[in-house]
Parts: structure tokens; C-alpha cells; sequence
């Protein structure tokens, strides 16, 4: 007899494994209406552009791409559901509705090409997407959800690390730094390495000094604001991110959740816009979810009627990592 094999980092969820996994999508699904996100279930397959357009222009390498039979066109498989979210959102709506906000959840299989550490290449992601938002009270909501959700799944308590990818973009706009050094600082603050910043020669002085503080400013989240509002440039639009953090930091510990800072911290640089956080089990290594603003996503799908709109939004990365770490007795 034949023993079938798999492909490198795909496997079978097997009873009684898949009936908890299901359990606890169950869970996150009914917090999620209960909160008024509407589901959707966009397509495992589309046009490769579509899913490369906007939010997933980052995900490119970890794409699988296959030519489509009947129409000869370029497809992807999806890597990731919030591009599609976002262009839900941009094309089932007219421009008459204007900026009203709206709510979606999800919860669907995502491959692909390269695995993270000890992880697999084809997961189940579930997550929830707010547009229309523009203000720092729905990055709370989102926040909210978020630990609310996890906590009705079984995972707590949870331990949220913040940054806030304007404070580095407001750096690089007060001092005139090239999209070259831009991009090269964000490399060394990935690292946390001064002497990396120390070898970009188009750095001013100043500049320096306060990307350098930057390395340092990580830790319990009113530590870190003090220190901060101390150390960086005088700059109407890093007071506002520091302030927006304070906000989310605040509800962060009122929901029962810990809370840290990192502010070199800088994923998704390219299309996040503000605030980006990730969620801990606390006491572990273990990434419950993801999650941050990515504004403008709207413009990206609608060529000639560009409509800016808002976003935040979060997902549980895998639910059957997720699931193996829930306190759920089932």
C-alpha cells in the first residue's frame, strides 16, 4: 500500500484535534457578531493583482501563484485575508454611502510559501477588519475585540507589545531623510542596532540621536511615554502617536490585558499607518495575533474614484496554534 506524503509543512487536522479547532473558530465567530462585524468569505483563489494591491503588496514572496485554465490570467492563493477585506470593502459599497463605518470578520484557510519557525504553511486565520474609523477609538475597539474574543476562546491572559509606525515616519519627514536612509534606518531599528545607524552617512546628527532613542524606548507602556515625550523631537504629529498610544495602553490594562511598548518596532512599514500591536500569551513565547492601522487601503482598489478609507483590524494567525494553547476544557 501507498504511503501518501504530504508537502513540506502541510499537515491533516485529525479528530479529536479538528472538532476543538472548530470549537474554538465557533467561539471567536459568535464574539465577533455579538460585537456587530458581519461575516464574509472571500474566494481561497483571485487575480493575482487584486490580492497584491494594497495591504498584501508585502506578501508577494510568500504568495503561490498558477495560471487560470479558462481565462489565461495570473492567479494567487491567497497568503492572507485582510487584502481581500479591504477590497470588499472598496468595491460592494457605493461612494454615495461616504465614510460610513463597517465591520467585518472572517475566518478561512491561507497558504503559503514559506512557513515560520516551527509553524506551517497552510493555516486558518480568523480575524476582524473596522473601516471607516479615522480616530484612536477605533483602534480601542479593535484592541478590545481583540482580548475580548481571545478570552471567550480560552486564550488568557494575554500580554499586547504596541508601537506606532508614525513616530518613525514623522522622524523621517522632520528631518528630510531620504527614501535611502529611510529605509536603511528602518533596517537598523529592526535590529536594534546603533552601529548599524551609525554607518548610514546621510543621517544628521540629530537624526541619529533620536533614532538611536528609539532603540531603547521599549518596556512597560508608562515608562516608555515618559521617556519618549523626553527624548524625541518637539513634533505635533509624534505627540499625537504618543498620545493615540497612551489611549490604547490605558484600555489595554482596563480590559484586564498587559501592556508594552517597543517604538522600533515597524512591521509592514510600506502599508501600516499607525498604531501595530501583537498578542501574547503571557508567561510564553506563543503570538495570539496581529494587528494595527493601515489607512488609505480604499484608494488602492478603486482607480479613478480613490476613497481613502480608514482601517484597523486584527487576526488570530492560526487557529490550530490558537487552539492548542486555549485554557478551554472541551
Amino acid at each position: 500500500m501507498r504511503k501518501w506524503v504530504l508537502p513540506d509543512y502541510v499537515e491533516d487536522v485529525l479528530p479529536p484535534e479538528a472538532a476543538r479547532m472548530e470549537q474554538t473558530r465557533r467561539a471567536l465567530l459568535d464574539a465577533f457578531a455579538a460585537a456587530g462585524y458581519a461575516l464574509v468569505n472571500p474566494p481561497l483563489i483571485e487575480h493575482l493583482e487584486a490580492l497584491l494591491t494594497g495591504t498584501g503588496q508585502d506578501l508577494e514572496h510568500n504568495t503561490f501563484k498558477l495560471i487560470d485554465p479558462i481565462s489565461g490570467k495570473l492567479l494567487g492563493v491567497r497568503p492572507d485575508i485582510t487584502p481581500q477585506v479591504a477590497r470588499i470593502d472598496a468595491t460592494y459599497h457605493a461612494a454615495s454611502e461616504g465614510d460610513a463605518e463597517r465591520r467585518y470578520c472572517y475566518a478561512g484557510e491561507v497558504l503559503r510559501t514559506h512557513a515560520s519557525i516551527g509553524g506551517s504553511r497552510a493555516l486558518t486565520q480568523v480575524g476582524a477588519e473596522l473601516f471607516g474609523a479615522a480616530t484612536v477609538a477605533g483602534d480601542v475597539e479593535i484592541v478590545n475585540l481583540m482580548i475580548s474574543s481571545a478570552r471567550a476562546a480560552g486564550a488568557a491572559p494575554l500580554l499586547l507589545d504596541c508601537g506606532h509606525v508614525g513616530v518613525f515616519k514623522a522622524l523621517a519627514q522632520h528631518f528630510e531623510l531620504s527614501p535611502k536612509a529611510t529605509q536603511a534606518a528602518d533596517a537598523a531599528l529592526a535590529a536594534k542596532s546603533t552601529s548599524a545607524l551609525a554607518e548610514i552617512k546621510a543621517l544628521p546628527a540629530e537624526a541619529r540621536s533620536s533614532l538611536e532613542a528609539l532603540t531603547t524606548l521599549f518596556g512597560p507602556a508608562k515608562m516608555v511615554l515618559q521617556r519618549a515625550r523626553a527624548a524625541l523631537p518637539r513634533n505635533a504629529t509624534i505627540t499625537a502617536a504618543l498620545d493615540q498610544l497612551e489611549a490604547v495602553a490605558t484600555a489595554i490594562t482596563e480590559s484586564g490585558a498587559q501592556c508594552s511598548l517597543d517604538l522600533a518596532d515597524l512591521p509592514g512599514l510600506d502599508y501600516h499607518t499607525g498604531l501595530v500591536f501583537v498578542a501574547y500569551l503571557q508567561g510564553t513565547t506563543h503570538i495570539v495575533a496581529r494587528g494595527g492601522r493601515y489607512d488609505g487601503v480604499g484608494e488602492a482598489f478603486t482607480q479613478g474614484n480613490a476613497r481613502a478609507r480608514p482601517a484597523t483590524g486584527f487576526s488570530f494567525v492560526d487557529l490550530r496554534a490558537l487552539t492548542e494553547v486555549t485554557s478551554n476544557s472541551y
